[in-house]
């Protein structure tokens, strides 16, 4: 059974703090190097009625009316669905999830459920049924307190006046908090939400009998105050390792100044921080695709020792399956779903726009073992090909890299141009029309990549000599 415990690295960037007013939210859905995703999408009424989760045999009656949306489903059901993310019909977005623990006392408590309500299945039984971020978060808050989790984790939801972010911390109880719109946070397999103000239910919410259930078992090791994550989460040394490097490096990316003196294994960064300059689609990217560049921690970088490249877990790695951003608040509603099937740091951010009906073929394709007409594998067959000889051919995937960033925006910016004078009965054929001739693109230009790697790696072999080419 593929569990994604211990993985995922999560972003959240609110509208005021986008160069472009622009809401995102974001993560690496990370698990097993070649465990292939596809992307679908659900029409209208495809999901509701009776649900049973193949995780945990969990069984619920949901409503019958569903609404479509977009989802990245495993190759297999053979485990759960585990559609990891998407947007619905009436732009709500949904990532679930990132995945955290909950201390042994907390646990001692309100153990986790075994038959629960767990990562498989948060997308699939919460997306299809609300109508903002807010209304998904209680949602979700009500299914966890009803049925338990067998999982401690963080989903991230947004719509087009902003976003959330939700934890749940042991059995039942869970809280969320509104990030700020002039703020970002960054979230590495770690309770992560500190502070609650329970008078303030514009930017929090929280299973109603959390407070009597910590003061009844003495949970609260400090004076005054409710802090989520000092009560709820952990401060180990596999932490310090493994989780907040991962947010110290964002927090470098973005707030240099304000970071200047936190260091990667420190327990107390704080969740919520104010970027130093506005932040757009590609910074949100680049964090999902990063690796420590800079310092001494990067892998594949030539500034520190084999122990300082090795030390930390790395943001974009090999076992991620596929990274997005859900981009919302856009001109003439046109928020986008971007996918980067595979490694976020050697694939492409590809725009699919929420109001799409269909996908291309490719993209719906994936399994095992591998084959060459699945978006999932083409992305990887590049990948491996750079990794096998990385100092000559990373350059040459950077290349491909940039050039379709550029083609991106430029038919982003098209497509909001033409959606002002459109008709809007021919708005979901233009969109799905546009993502799939773009989507084609980018898969054409990295097979063209692969059979360029190939043949330069014919005279790699090490059967090979230096021939006179006059004999």
């Amino acid at each position: 059974m593929i569990k994604k415990l211990s993985a995922c690295t999560s972003i959240l960037i609110g509208k005021a703090a986008s160069i472009d007013g622009t809401i995102m939210i974001g993560r690496n859905e990370d698990a097993k190097a070649a465990w292939p995703k596809r992307f679908v999408v659900h029409p209208r009424g495809s999901v509701g009625g009776r649900f049973t989760s193949k995780d945990t045999g969990l069984v619920l009656d949901l409503p019958k009316d569903s609404f479509k949306y977009t989802a990245t489903p495993e190759w297999t059901d053979r485990y759960g669905l585990f559609e990891e993310a998407g947007i619905n019909e009436y732009h709500v977005a949904m990532s679930a999830t990132e995945s955290a623990y909950t201390n042994e006392r907390v646990l001692g408590f309100d153990p986790l459920v075994e038959n629960g309500l767990n990562e498989e299945a948060m997308v699939t039984v919460v997306l299809p049924f609300v109508k903002s971020a807010k209304e998904g978060v209680k949602r979700l808050g009500n299914l966890i307190a009803k049925y338990g989790t067998g999982e401690t984790n963080g989903v991230l939801f947004a719509d087009d006046e902003e976003a959330w972010y939700f934890e749940s911390g042991a059995g039942h109880y869970w809280v969320a908090q509104r990030i700020p719109d002039d703020a970002y946070a960054v979230v590495g397999n770690q309770l992560a939400i500190e502070e609650i103000d329970f008078d303030d239910q514009a930017n929090f919410l929280y299973h109603p009998q959390i407070r009597e259930f910590v003061a009844d078992h003495h949970l609260n090791p400090a004076a005054s105050g409710f802090n989520f994550r000092q009560i709820f989460g952990t401060q180990t040394r596999s932490d310090a390792i493994y989780s907040t490097p991962r947010v110290w490096y964002g927090h470098q990316m973005f707030s240099p100044k304000a970071a200047a003196l936190e260091t990667p294994e420190s327990q107390e960064l704080p969740f919520i921080m104010k970027p130093e300059r506005k932040l757009s689609i590609f910074d949100a990217q680049d964090y999902l695709a990063s690796h420590y560049q800079g310092t001494p921690y990067d892998p594949i970088g030539a500034l520190g020792t084999e122990e300082e490249k090795h030390r930390y877990r790395p943001i974009s790695l090999a076992k991620t399956q596929e990274s997005h951003v859900l981009q919302m608040n856009r001109p003439e509603g046109n928020d986008i779903h971007w996918l980067a099937m595979g490694v976020a740091n050697q694939s492409t951010f590809v725009p699919f726009f929420a109001d799409i009906t269909e996908v291309p073929a490719a993209y719906k394709r994936g399994k095992l073992p591998a084959q060459l007409n699945a978006a999932y594998w083409i992305f990887k067959h590049a990948s491996v090909l750079v990794d096998s000889h990385l100092h000559d051919f990373l350059p040459l995937l950077r290349d491909v890299q940039k050039e379709q960033r550029i083609k991106a925006t430029e038919m982003v910016e098209k497509t909001d141009q033409a959606l002002a004078l459109l008709d809007p009965s021919k708005r979901a054929a233009y969109l799905t029309r546009q993502s799939t001739n773009f989507a084609i693109d980018v898969l054409n230009a990295y097979k063209q990549l692969s059979l360029d790697l190939i043949v330069k790696m014919t005279d790699y072999s090490a059967l090979n000599f230096n021939t006179d080419e006059n004999l």
